[in-house]
């Protein structure tokens, strides 16, 4: 784990700690040609420059981000924001479903719109994959 995303999960509670870590490691093992570092001050993980997922501490939970995440039409993430990001949130490990961790990283590999891009196209999203 890189010294950045390891100082950002031990800043977090013992129990938050633990999603952080268990959602860094997974992240790592399956994007490993990802770009990964601490962006708008919380772990992102990057392919080719466009962000594709990462997670921030919340209040009560940690949120699990992915930024093309509404084109994966998965039951288990919900919308967030107004763009085609989609989340999962968690209180503790035991809420993480391997699974579908494991495939939605995958659909974030093969399903990305250019946020790289958004401000040079004034806020329009067009899809890479």
């Amino acid at each position: 784990m890189q010294p950045d995303i390891q100082a950002y999960n031990l800043a977090q509670s013992e129990t938050d700690q633990a999603v952080c870590n268990l959602l860094a490691n997974e992240l790592d093992r399956l994007l490993p040609e990802a770009e990964r570092k601490i962006w708008h001050a919380h772990p992102v993980w990057f392919l080719d420059g466009n962000p594709v997922a990462g997670y921030s501490k919340l209040k009560g939970c940690v949120r699990l981000l992915f930024w093309s995440g509404q084109s994966f039409e998965e039951a288990g993430l919900s919308k967030e924001g107004t763009f085609k990001a989609a989340e999962a949130r968690y209180r503790q490990v035991g809420e993480i479903n391997l699974a579908d961790l494991g495939r939605w990283i995958g659909k974030a590999r093969e399903i990305q719109w250019d946020y790289k891009n958004l401000i040079k196209r004034k806020g329009v999203l067009e899809r890479l994959k």
